[in-house]
């Protein structure tokens, strides 16, 4: 009688697929507060638009991103609204952080495309809701958004994660 083997396992890797950028058009910071070694920040989102392979639209204006700055770390809270080509409406909630790294960290690509510069940490997690049918699978994907920008205009790539 043969010993039964052990089961093959596969080393698991996270694969990130391009879904869609959002450039979302920004007014000027309003100061809220601060405290010791922090301040607050409201930046109101006057619109923007959604192109990829996977969702295309425009950014509503009236959403906004509270920022909270503690020793040089911005901690990120957006929350906007995503009208579709189909006439659906996203609500999303994008959290993260910016900071500057080590200045001598390479720049990022996407192909030719700069998602990320050098030496600095830009990186998203948003949560999408719609109850529209064909966009469901918004609010059942983890995604992970690459940021870049100003103080004028921010562009976040967002990749889907499986």
């Amino acid at each position: 009688m043969t010993a039964p083997q052990p089961a093959v396992r596969t080393a698991f890797s996270p694969v990130l697929e391009f879904a869609f950028e959002v450039r979302v058009f920004l007014a000027p910071a309003r100061h809220i507060g601060h405290g010791a070694g922090e301040a607050t920040e409201f930046v109101p989102i006057t619109g923007g638009t959604v192109e990829g392979p996977r969702l295309n639209g425009t950014v509503l204006p009236g959403g906004g991103d509270w920022c909270d700055n503690r020793g040089g770390v911005y901690q990120l809270d957006a929350r906007y609204l995503i009208e579709t080509d189909d006439g659906a409406v996203i609500d999303i909630t994008n959290r993260g952080y910016y900071h500057e790294e080590d200045p001598t960290s390479p720049a990022q690509y996407d192909g030719d495309l700069q998602v990320a510069e050098a030496g600095v940490y830009y990186r998203t997690a948003p949560v999408f809701r719609t109850d529209a049918p064909a966009h469901l699978w918004l609010a059942r994907t983890v995604f992970i958004g690459l940021a870049r920008g100003d103080d004028s205009e921010v562009a976040i790539r967002f990749y889907a994660v499986s």
